[in-house]
């Protein structure tokens, strides 16, 4: 049995694909015998990231952080964010030479650029020195990968990502049967860099359907009034919308990864995408989606491939997959922590 510290500042209640993740990730490795602990927000004073309230910042000392990892005395340590809990881990983890390894979720300089006059140079200088200790640092997908290592990263690891296949599956398409089809989906948050506004813009036949809430979703609701925007679903209800669907819409072209898409491919949905990191690693099967600089091209194609397809390409990802590549990334603290367990 292995004690493993994941330090998240993305945590619950929030609902995005790095949550997701290290969730599945810790139940995979506990059901294997091993023993999970988060640092997340949880038990601190936290306040509001401006521009992005659903994610709370930590209130919290490196002395108070210092004695959880003490305490927990763990066999390796993984910090998963950037924030203030990962980088008071980091400099914990540096004051008292404890080796770790950390992720890459979330292109953070595409994101502040889209907010704020930050040049993405300075906000990718940050991350450099936020990583550069690190044994490793994981990251989605290759394409990831090598535009990283262009940007000076050391030490990277591709590090994919699963989908639950027993909640999102092909069944009885219950949903939007007042609506005219084709029925086209996009689940995710409503903001800016998600890039909502290029998949209402699109001029083709069939009803658009946005499920999730974000700071965009008001204005883009009185702009595009013909769209039909039903909020945040989770569970069998989210489930039940993609298979009730005809083509998946992903329209980011900043998300490192897409974990909607692999769920609406385990549904049987096709993906129509720009041909950007993330969409070009996941549709890698012509017959599981279209990628294309024009976006409406890409979902008339969509519309023509069937179910088969993006079911096939589904089972090509696992939570066990991805906890056996994160597992093997993982790297002993040093040996005087390990021999006080």
């Amino acid at each position: 049995m292995s004690r493993v510290l994941i330090v998240t500042d993305a945590w619950l209640p929030q609902t995005n694909g790095v949550v997701r993740c290290l969730e599945a990730v810790g139940r995979e490795l506990a059901a294997r015998g091993d023993q999970v602990n988060y640092l997340t927000p949880e038990g601190f004073w936290t306040f509001p990231l401006p521009t992005y309230p659903e994610i709370r910042l930590s209130l919290v000392t490196p002395m108070t952080i210092a004695g959880i990892v003490a305490r927990g005395t763990p066999d390796h340590i993984h910090i998963a964010t950037e924030g203030p809990l990962g980088l008071l881990a980091r400099h914990v983890c540096l004051e008292q030479g404890l080796a770790f390894t950390t992720s890459y979720h979330t292109r953070f300089p595409e994101y502040v650029a889209a907010r704020m006059p930050i040049p993405t140079e300075w906000t990718y200088a940050f991350l450099r020195w936020f990583h550069a200790p690190a044994a490793a640092t994981l990251v989605p997908t290759a394409s990831l990968r090598d535009e990283l290592a262009l940007r000076q990263f050391d030490n990277l690891r591709v590090w994919t990502r699963g989908v639950d296949r027993t909640l999102f599956r092909p069944g009885p398409r219950t949903q939007f049967r007042d609506l005219p089809g084709p029925y086209l989906l996009y689940v995710g948050r409503v903001s800016v860099e998600k890039n909502v506004e290029a998949f209402l813009a699109l001029d083709v036949p069939g009803s658009k359907i946005v499920v999730g809430d974000g700071p965009s979703r008001p204005g883009l609701m009185a702009r595009f009034p013909e769209a039909h925007f039903l909020g945040l679903h989770s569970g069998e209800a989210l489930a039940a919308l993609y298979r009730s669907a005809d083509v998946f819409v992903f329209p980011s072209r900043t998300d490192t990864f897409g974990n909607v898409m692999l769920e609406a491919l385990a549904s049987g949905l096709p993906v129509a995408a720009f041909p950007v990191i993330g969409p070009r690693d996941v549709i890698t099967d012509p017959a599981a989606g279209v990628l294309d600089e024009d976006l409406a091209a890409a979902v008339r194609g969509a519309l023509r491939l069937g179910r088969e397809g993006a079911l096939a390409h589904a089972a090509r990802f696992s939570w066990s997959r991805c906890a056996d590549l994160f597992g093997a990334a993982l790297v002993p603290v040093r040996p005087r922590l390990a021999r006080a367990a």
